[in-house]
């Protein structure tokens, strides 16, 4: 079975941010969600492969035997946009993404510009949500 490209490293989310995030609001937004997710979880931010800032962790398996770990909520400042990490039931996020202010999502991301464009309130509630989420599907952690 092939090996997960995105586990947990020991390199440093401030070098990280500091050396590859040119934007200066994409670098501010960032620090500003280290703050909110710390806030809301308590977990520290740890590096995730090369450019994902994760919290917490989680051990998964799945059906077909694949397993693996992930954070329990992340966030990577990308070139076009911040692709947040959330994770909830299916209703549960419809109803958090209707709230949330401009974004674009996919099944397994959220895609925002800046941070001043989203309801922060939502944004730790969906936080909160994927914590307890995660833990309730794969209860080992």
């Amino acid at each position: 079975m092939a090996k997960n490209k995105t586990t947990e490293t020991e390199s440093s989310v401030i070098d990280f941010i500091s050396a590859f995030v040119d934007d200066e609001t994409k670098k501010k937004d960032s620090f500003e969600l280290i703050r909110i997710i710390q806030e809301v979880t308590a977990f520290e931010p740890k590096m995730w492969g090369l450019s994902i800032i994760g919290f917490g962790s989680y051990h998964y398996k799945y059906a077909s035997g694949h397993e693996g770990d992930a954070p329990l909520v992340g966030f990577s400042p990308r070139k076009t946009a911040i692709s947040l990490y959330a994770y909830a039931s299916a209703d549960e996020k419809e109803e958090l993404l209707s709230k949330l202010g401009k974004h674009k999502a996919s099944k397994g991301c959220i895609y925002i510009k800046k941070v001043a464009d989203i309801d922060i309130e939502i944004l730790k509630k969906m936080i909160a949500r994927s914590v307890e989420y995660l833990n309730k599907l794969y209860p080992s952690n």
